[in-house]
């Protein structure tokens, strides 16, 4: 018998309306969004299931998607769904710390609502940019970018997809020379920041700060790290690992290999779109992957 993972989705992932159907049909999930709204001051179920222009700020966007995710969990573990490890790509390591029993769903959503105003705050609007880069491995992307200043590889995603974070210029810059070299295609993101780039390291320093009055428990399940790609069992390594990970490469594919080797043989994707299970089908083809995102989905776990 093979292990199962609850896999979590980053930023990138959020829409609107996401997580309305668990919140209209279970009072467990209900109480998430509303103790959410207690915690922050404003109303998360507005944010989430209404068209507005804040789940575009990064400080908005990463509560909505850890109240979400973390919302749609308590409801499969109610169910008796539960998960041998846990791992989420970028924002998604909060749930994850959830799903371990390392952090309670109130400090992780307050905790992601302070690292979403840091990471808007680090650099100004404008100034930076990402790309994701198609048909180059990771080896023949870091050979290019490795020579240009102020941009670096900010996510390992899957083999054939990599992104590359920094300041805008260095990034238009390296998509010129990666076509050159070789990529399929480069596609510069719509996001609000150079997520993953040496840009936020004083962002993710200020996290440290505030992580220093988040109480973290020994992980009751494994969880995998995005800065390691390793499983954390202690909690001494947990916060280290959060403050480094704001500025640091995520590595989930090296991540969903360490699962792998592990005997992971089913993923369960907890969150809006099916981004993670897109990226595991090209790491491993032989893998189960489910994806929760409404509340009917939660059938295919019977």
């Amino acid at each position: 018998m093979g292990k199962t993972a609850f896999i979590f989705p980053g930023q990138g992932a959020q829409v609107c309306g996401m997580g309305q159907d668990f919140y209209e049909n279970s009072e467990t999930a209900k109480a998430v969004f509303d103790r959410a709204t207690e915690l922050l001051g404003f109303s998360v179920p507005e944010l989430c299931f209404e068209k507005n222009d804040r789940l575009d700020i990064t400080e908005y966007t990463q509560a909505a998607m850890v109240t979400t995710s973390v919302a749609m969990m308590k409801v499969m573990e109610e169910r008796g769904i539960h998960a041998d490890v846990a791992a989420g790509l970028s924002l998604g390591e909060y749930c994850a710390l959830v799903a371990a029993g390392v952090m309670t769903a109130d400090d992780a959503i307050c905790t992601v609502r302070e690292r979403g105003i840091l990471m808007q705050e680090a650099v100004p609007a404008g100034v930076g940019g990402m790309s994701a880069v198609l048909g180059m491995t990771a080896d023949e992307i870091n050979a290019v970018v490795d020579e240009i200043p102020n941009v670096q590889v900010a996510n390992y995603n899957c083999p054939g997809q990599i992104v590359i974070s920094g300041l805008k210029e260095a990034v238009e810059t390296a998509a010129v020379k990666l076509k050159e070299a070789g990529a399929r295609r480069v596609i510069p993101l719509n996001v609000s920041g150079p997520f993953h780039s040496y840009l936020l390291e004083e962002a993710g320093e200020k996290l440290g700060k505030f992580l220093e009055n988040i109480p973290v428990a020994e992980p009751v399940i494994p969880y995998v790290a995005n800065v390691t790609a390793a499983y954390v069992t202690k909690a001494e390594d947990v916060k280290p690992l959060l403050t480094r990970q704001v500025s640091s490469s995520v590595r989930w594919q090296q991540s969903v290999e360490t699962m792998l080797a592990d005997g992971v043989d089913r993923f369960i994707e907890i969150g809006p779109g099916k981004t993670l299970a897109g990226f595991i089908r090209k790491i491993n083809r032989e893998a189960t992957v489910i994806n929760i995102e409404k509340f009917e989905d939660l059938e295919k776990l019977n």
